[in-house]
Order: C-alpha cells, then structure tokens, then sequence
C-alpha cells in the first residue's frame, strides 16, 4: 500500500527516462508523449540545454533567501518584462501561487489607492487556476470546493463569451476580470479575440484590472509567446507557470509598474520563489522560446496538428464532435467516454493524452514535435476509434 495521500487516480505506469517528445517505460516500452506532464515539459525531456544549464548551477548555489539579491532572477526577470507588457515580476514555484499572488496585487492596488471596498473579481465558468483555497474559489468549480468549508469571498462567475453578461456584472466593489485565453482544463475552449478586446475595454472604462492566466496556454504554447497577443491587447497582471520552467517548479506573477508598486515590503512573500536553481533553469528556457524561429515553428506545428486532428474528424464524425483549441493546446470533444479513451490510448497504442472538461481529449505535445510525430499521433488516435468500432461490430473481442 502506498504511503503517500490518495489525492491522484495513478496509473501503474512509471517512466524510466525521456527524450525528445517519447518517454520510456521502466520495461523500455516507448511512449510518445501529447501529456507533457500536462503542458509543463515545452521542451520534451532532457533537453540538452536545460541538462547543461541544470549542471553547471547544481555546482554553484541552490537556494538563498530573498533577502538577498539573487542574480538568475534579477536577469530572468528583465528578460520577461524586455519580451512582455511588464514592468515587474514576482516569482513562485507553480501556477497556483502565482494565481494568488495576481490576485493579492489586483486587491492590494485598490487599497493602496484607498480604495479597499474594491476586492471583487470577476471570473468564468469553466475555468481553472490551481488548487490552493484561493485559487478554487477563483474557478468557482463546485467539485474543487467541496468539502473545504465556506469558499473565499469576492468572486462572480459567469458563462465566457458574453460581454454583455459582464458588463452587467461590474459593481462598484468590482476590481478586476480574470480569465484565461484558452481555457484547459475546462474543456480546451479558446476565447475569441472579440471577447479579450471586449474584456479589455470594459476594465478600461470602469478603472478595472484585467488578470490573465497564462499558466496552460503561454510560454509559446498557442504559436504566440503569450495567448493573448493573438487578440491585440494586454493585460495588466499575468500569472505564469508550467512552461516556464520546462519541468523545474517555477511560475511567476507579472504586472505593470502601477500595479506593482503596491506590493511593497511585507505584503508578499516564497521562501523558494525565484531561487537560483529554478531561475537559472527559468532562463535557459527562455533562451530556447526567444531564440529566432522557435515560436514561428510551434505556430507552424500547431497549423499542422489542427488541420490532421480536422482531418481525422471527418473520417470518425461518429466519435468525435469538435476540434477545439488553440495551437499545441488542441483538444477534440469525443463521444466515447474520455477518461476510459486516455486508458486506451495510453495501453493500447502507446499515446499519452489527457481528460479535460466536456468530454474533451487534450492533447499537449511537447513545443518541439515535428510532423512526422504528428502524424503518428494521428495515426494512433485512428486505431484507438477503429479499434472501437471494431468492437462494436463484434469483429474482435472487447478489452
């Protein structure tokens, strides 16, 4: 019996080693890899980069307080506000934190401007933003509250989309809108940029901030550095995580100098947030995403896998009833139960996948996948819904 808490439904499956976009079974089974640790490893595994960066810093300084100057973070912090809209940034081990710390500074910004009454954010169904009491009372998900007692205070929940909604949902305790631009593990489902610029706007007329959760769909998963420059605008706050760290713990919260200034010494704090290790690591990531063509080949990847997984539907329509996403953030609404089809995938074909909400197959591939990896995971979904047919017409065993 296992001694760690049974919070997670694990498979038996443990992995030995990866490389490139495969993983590989203790037995050496070879498994191509559209998990990524659930959008974390952009880099697939054992990028050589990120091995060397990982190396040299190991033999140098792990940890220190942030009561000291840490130089990787000082650095990695001025190269994400020189590539982005921000002035500033705090750094976390994970998404989550960063998700809080977004909404400690949205809140902390109107106190600071005596405006304390103004702690309200605005949020979507379907979203998701971590598991700390914060952050599941900023998703609003009835199944992640429950049980927890009363749930943190200060939020409104509405259906994505609807501006019109929204615009009826400000009040004056309103403070900001949070949101994703790709919704994850809500069920894969891009905002238009119809509705981002709508949402920018309204914080604009009504002295609002507008929160965006990156954690999923940034760090150049969506063909863009950042989700949100596919609709033109910016946000005033960004949380920041999974991809940034290429599988080391890192996420952090970014901001605009106004915002940030409230958040002075004793408002916030991480004891391992934005150490040396997980900085230096931080920037070696950041020096593969930024370097020239890398987002143009993911924007190019992500073309590729939308038009296959399109293609695809059209040959099992009686299986799959939507393509969805953006980019290599893809997911397809199938008809077979999804948590029994990432199973089948999983054994049967050798293809690691993911459940999102609606019933929708996610499908995650780690930022360097070629084409022909494509391919053959297309190729691999065909034979799991063949395979399904098949059993349905009773000419082979079911499992």
């Amino acid at each position: 019996m296992s001694a760690l808490y049974g919070t997670y439904a694990r498979s038996e499956l443990a992995f030995e080693r990866g490389e490139g976009v495969r993983l590989f079974a203790q037995d050496g089974t070879e498994y191509l890899d559209f998990h990524s640790g659930i959008a974390v490893n952009a880099l697939g595994h054992a990028d050589p980069h990120i091995v060397t960066a990982i190396k040299s810093a190991a033999e140098k300084v792990w940890h220190t307080s942030n009561t000291f100057t840490i130089p990787e973070q000082e650095k990695l912090a001025s190269r994400l506000c020189e590539a982005t809209f921000a002035d500033a940034v705090f750094f976390t081990n994970s998404g989550t934190e960063a998700i809080e710390c977004a909404i400690k500074t949205a809140r902390r910004h109107f106190y600071a401007k005596g405006e304390a009454d103004r702690y309200e954010i605005i949020a979507f169904n379907g979203s998701f933003h971590g598991r700390t009491m914060g952050a599941i009372a900023a998703g609003g998900n009835p199944g992640y509250l429950e049980g927890f007692g009363p749930p943190l205070e200060g939020f409104k929940h509405l259906a994505p989309g609807d501006l019109d909604a929204v615009k009826a949902a400000i009040g004056p305790q309103s403070c900001a809108i949070l949101i994703e631009p790709v919704q994850g593990e809500g069920g894969v489902t891009a905002m238009t940029p119809e509705f981002m610029q709508g949402l920018r706007r309204l914080c604009d007329e009504h002295g609002m901030l507008l929160i965006l959760d990156e954690v999923q769909c940034g760090y150049g998963r969506t063909g863009m550095f950042f989700a949100h420059e596919w609709s033109g605008i910016t946000p005033d706050i960004m949380a920041v995580a999974k991809g940034i760290g290429a599988g080391f713990p890192l996420g952090a919260c970014l901001a605009t100098a106004e915002v940030a200034a409230a958040m002075v010494p004793g408002t916030h704090g991480s004891t391992y947030g934005g150490n040396p290790l997980a900085c230096a690591v931080g920037n070696a990531v950041l020096d593969r995403i930024l370097a020239p063509g890398f987002i143009e080949s993911v924007n190019n990847a992500g073309q590729s896998l939308h038009w296959h997984l399109r293609q695809l539907a059209q040959r099992f329509p009686h299986h799959i009833t939507e393509v969805r996403g953006k980019g290599l953030l893809a997911g397809i609404k199938i008809k077979p139960p999804v948590k029994d089809f990432v199973v089948r995938l999983r054994d049967d074909h050798h293809l690691l996948a993911i459940g999102a909400g609606d019933n929708v197959l996610r499908l995650l591939p780690p930022l360097i996948i070629s084409e022909d990896d494509i391919k053959q995971a297309i190729e691999k979904l065909a034979e799991a819904f063949t395979a399904i047919d098949r059993e349905a017409d009773g000419t082979i065993a079911a499992d």
